[in-house]
């Protein structure tokens, strides 16, 4: 994720504004190599060199990531230099991250980011909130760095868990069912690169279809139904076989994981 949002802003700001750091060197530098940016060695000499600090690790990881970063945290502080702290980790509310920050001193501003990966085509969701205090200036600085992500939006933090269920996780629903529909399309005599480009532009253009038209999903299957016909046949198998079900069991599943992690 967090390459895919350095892809992101490197098409937003520009490579020369984007710096990277792993806890893998190379992993940094192959990627800054490839976008035009620049590789770090180490988190604190990230967060020296920008003013937006993106904290792409895993939700259990988080506590001991941001409490080591406090110490520079606070020079840059006393020297003048604010410095933004954006988390994308599943379940970590912005009270928790302001606690395992507590050591830099102050109250940093914090936003709460929840990205898909396929912002790194320029085709997510994504997500961002912050309590009432952060300054919108901040706020929409995040927004210009995301400007070619995608879709961003502000929701409230109650909604982040959902919408992390939803579309957060949600390109790993759709690609389980074009690797299935490519699947039948082989089964039924398809050779695999076609029936693979078949699936995902069918995909695709419904996604185009649905957001252009306004249309209810509903609708624009049954526009696709004739009676007694083959469309209506492959629905009726989907149905007995749970998949509406299946989907929503999935989502609440990866919500309830989402606040699990938070714990």
């Amino acid at each position: 994720m967090g390459g895919a949002l350095a892809r992101a802003a490197c098409r937003a700001v520009g490579p020369e504004e984007v710096v990277m750091a792993d806890y893998l060197p190379e992993k940094a530098e192959d990627l800054a190599r490839e976008l035009g940016c620049t590789a770090v060695p180490g988190n604190q000499a990230a967060v020296e060199a920008a003013r937006y600090v993106f904290l792409c690790v895993k939700p259990q990881m988080m506590a001991g990531v941001v409490e080591a970063l406090c110490p520079v945290l606070r020079r840059c502080h006393e020297a003048g230099e604010e410095k933004i702290l954006v988390s994308i980790a599943a379940g970590v509310v912005l009270d928790d991250l302001a606690r395992f920050a507590g050591s830099a001193g102050y109250d940093i501003p914090m936003v709460r980011l929840m990205p898909n990966t396929c912002v790194g085509v320029g085709q997510g969701v994504v997500a961002l909130c912050a309590r009432p205090e952060v300054p919108e200036e901040v706020l929409s600085g995040v927004e210009t760095i995301l400007a070619r992500a995608g879709l961003v939006t502000r929701i409230g933090e109650n909604q982040m868990d959902a919408f992390t269920a939803l579309a957060g996780c949600g390109p790993a629903y759709v690609c389980l069912f074009l690797e299935a529909l490519a699947d039948g399309g082989v089964t039924a005599g398809l050779p695999r690169k076609q029936a693979l480009e078949y699936a995902a532009r069918t995909v695709l253009g419904t996604c185009t279809m649905a957001l252009e038209s306004g249309k209810h999903p509903g609708v624009l299957k049954d526009e696709v139904c004739s009676p007694a016909g083959s469309t209506i046949a492959g629905v009726a198998a989907l149905e007995r076989s749970g998949f509406r079900g299946a989907v929503l069991d999935a989502v609440l599943a990866a919500w309830r994981r989402n606040q699990e992690l938070g714990k």
